[in-house]
């Protein structure tokens, strides 16, 4: 079992459900972001509320004092009226009363001499905005209207000049001809608070609301959204479990819709057809097997069942030429097809040899058997050619070269060795008839003979020729049919090595 496993059951399998609560996760992360902002928007926009208000009111304050009248101790808002030469305040009110400043005034008044203060948060209105500390109070209670005694807050003031005041008006306020008023409004933190839960609780009720029907419409629309989207999938899925490696004839649609899921059909249905094309290969090769191993069989059967049928007229040293040929075939087909077989393994080169082909090529040209026709090797090279590889492998491959060559060649065969760039680049020439352009590929095809009408004793397997592309290819190399004139000439490609150091 996984280690893993255990600690993924939690997490759903379906690729619906698990887009749908990614989908879910990723708007909910989104929408507690977007409240909280919103919170603080809210909140900070309930605390200059509060602050608009206690600017309302003491400018109220100044115009009732500039007027002459005292105003009255209802109020939304503490505030406190104090002038200089006066212990108890002119006016106050919103809960400054608990602090009992009709015998002795809670904020300090202004000097009597004092010019009017310069203005530094409320510039445009002429009042002044500083904390300031409340003073503390011995016998304060939980819901008294501060809350804290001994705190600071914010506090905003504005000065009148009773000089500037009618001697009526002066008289109405009860202060001296010269004192100075001063009028504090305190901004309670729990008044914006009261503002800013009034509005941020209702803005939140909303928010959840409209964030839980958020979520179960965004996973639902993310669930069928993608259920419809692997819908091309789950026919993919259908079709390819139908596949059989003995019957990979099956295709999948190819949406129309030219998206991921187009290019995944297109693939598979280019590997079934690569799988497909193994599959007639293989049965192909199988019955081309079959076809080569019969005919030697055949005639090694037929041969000997006459030689024992009649003993006394048989030429027994004919019979048994005969029966050596046939031997001989099918030892060397059976070769063919074990090697054939080990290189469709693809195993890799066993170990880092280096060959000069030069040298190969010339031993195999000097030592090549005689044949029925007289014919001239030539071995053309200016200097060795090294190649990483198997030299039993390279030997193999050269041979089949040089056996196809002479089977077709009419007086010459000649084969060149060149090193160009970072390549070792061989070629086999011979002055036969060729091979026409339309099969320069399919002679590379197993059990595939241009010439059919000649004996089959003399025309080899049809392997050789496939042999020598797969180990051309096994060594990272080619092997093609290059045009010429007059006769075939196959030209072999290999990496280039550095020549081995001198012992």
């Amino acid at each position: 079992m996984n280690a893993t496993e255990p600690r993924r059951r939690w997490w759903p399998r379906s690729v619906r459900a698990r887009t749908a609560l990614a989908a879910a996760s990723t708007a909910a992360v989104i929408l507690v972001g977007i409240g909280w902002w919103v919170h603080r928007d809210v909140y900070r926009e309930s605390t200059q509320i509060a602050e608009g208000q206690a600017q309302e009111q003491l400018l109220a304050l100044v115009d009732q004092l500039e007027e002459g009248a005292v105003p009255v101790r209802r109020s939304t808002v503490p505030y406190e009226v104090v002038a200089t030469d006066r212990r108890a305040a002119v006016a106050y009110g919103g809960g400054m009363e608990e602090f009992d400043p009709g015998t002795r005034h809670v904020l300090p008044a202004p000097p009597k001499a004092e010019s009017p203060a310069p203005p530094d948060d409320g510039a445009a209105s002429g009042y002044t905005t500083r904390p300031m500390r409340i003073p503390a109070r011995h016998d304060s209670k939980p819901w008294d209207r501060f809350g804290k005694d001994g705190g600071t807050y914010l506090v905003m003031y504005d000065d009148v000049r009773a000089d500037e005041l009618s001697s009526a008006r002066v008289a109405a306020l009860g202060v001296a001809a010269d004192a100075q008023l001063r009028v504090y409004v305190v901004v309670l933190p729990h008044a914006a608070e009261d503002i800013a839960e009034a509005i941020t609780e209702a803005t939140d009720r909303l928010l959840l609301r409209a964030g839980l029907v958020s979520l179960v419409l965004i996973a639902a629309v993310a669930y069928f959204a993608v259920r419809i989207a692997l819908r091309p999938v789950e026919a993919i899925r259908v079709l390819t479990a139908s596949v059989t490696a003995s019957d990979p004839r099956e295709r999948v649609t190819v949406p129309a819709t030219g998206h991921e899921i187009t290019a995944l059909a297109t693939t598979i249905n280019t590997t079934l057809q690569r799988l497909d094309n193994a599959a007639a290969q293989q049965r192909r090769f199988v019955a081309d097997a079959a076809h080569e191993l019969r005919s030697p069989l055949t005639t090694l059967l037929a041969s000997l069942e006459v030689a024992l049928a009649y003993p006394e007229r048989t030429d027994w040293p004919a019979a048994v030429t005969t029966a050596a040929r046939q031997t001989r075939r099918l030892q060397g087909l059976a070769e063919d097809l074990l090697l054939l077989a080990r290189l469709d393994t693809r195993t890799s080169i066993a170990g880092p040899d280096s060959v000069d082909l030069t040298a190969l090529a010339s031993r195999l040209a000097e030592q090549y058997p005689l044949t029925e026709r007289p014919l001239t090797f030539t071995c053309d090279s200016t200097a060795p050619a090294h190649a990483p590889g198997n030299p039993d492998e390279y030997e193999r491959l050269l041979r089949n070269l040089i056996d196809n060559a002479a089977r077709h060649a009419a007086h010459r065969i000649q084969i060149t060795v060149r090193n160009q760039d970072a390549w070792v680049v061989l070629t086999v020439h011979d002055d036969g008839p060729g091979v026409p352009t339309e099969d320069a590929e399919r002679i590379f095809e197993r059990f595939v003979r241009l010439d059919d009408a000649r004996s089959r004793d003399h025309g080899g397997t049809g392997l050789g020729l496939a042999i020598a592309r797969d180990l051309a290819h096994r060594h990272q190399g080619t092997l093609t049919l290059t045009p010429r004139t007059l006769g075939a000439c196959f030209q072999l490609r290999v990496p280039q090595a550095p020549a081995p150091a001198e012992n």
